[in-house]
Formats: C-alpha cells, structure tokens, sequence
C-alpha cells in the first residue's frame, strides 16, 4: 500500500475481510473443540459408546488446522475496490507529448 489517501478504502476492506475471517475461523475452532475434546476424553465412552483412539484424534486436529488455513486463504480472493486512475505515464523510449506555450 502506499500513503495515499485514496488507498484508505482499500485498506478499510481488506480489515473486514480479515475479521471476518477471524470470526470465522474462530467459530469453527470452537465448534470443533467443543465436540472433539469431550470426546477424546472419553466422556461419552459409557453413554455412547464413543471412544477415539489418540492416532485419530491426532488426524482429525491436523485436519481441523488445515480447513483454518484454507479458509484464511480464501483472503486472497477478497474484491478490492478499484484503483484511482492515474495520469497514464508514457512507456520509456518514447517521446513526451509536445508542450504548447501558455498565453501565445
């Protein structure tokens, strides 16, 4: 980014994304955990009959931390506004455009 004023837009969207993803991935760490963790601890082994072996829950929370990378991944397709138009710059080797004298 540079310092110009008109880069504030952008920088205000980019934010949001990056909170929203944030939430996001928040989110699914706490649904994950919530159900995951009382049953690696085997709390519904008696109930349910419900146990995980540590190999698996070792899997599932490798997997778990690769759908958050993925999903903050995804930033990369985030719609930035549109750039400012700039005064079009002549490729190099080519000539200036004439300059006119004012007032003649």
């Amino acid at each position: 980014m540079r310092s110009a004023p008109l880069d504030v837009p952008t920088a205000l969207r980019i934010g949001r994304g990056t909170l929203r993803k944030m939430r996001q991935n928040l989110a699914w760490a706490i649904g994950y955990n919530s159900i995951a963790l009382p049953v690696a601890a085997g709390i519904f082994e008696s109930a349910l009959g419900l146990v995980l072996r540590p190999e698996i829950a070792a899997l599932s929370m490798s997997g778990s931390s690769i759908i958050v990378a993925v999903n903050a991944l995804a930033l990369k397709r985030l719609r930035l506004p549109a750039a400012a138009a700039s005064p079009a710059k002549p490729a190099p080797g080519t000539p200036a455009a004439p300059r006119t004298a004012h007032g003649a």
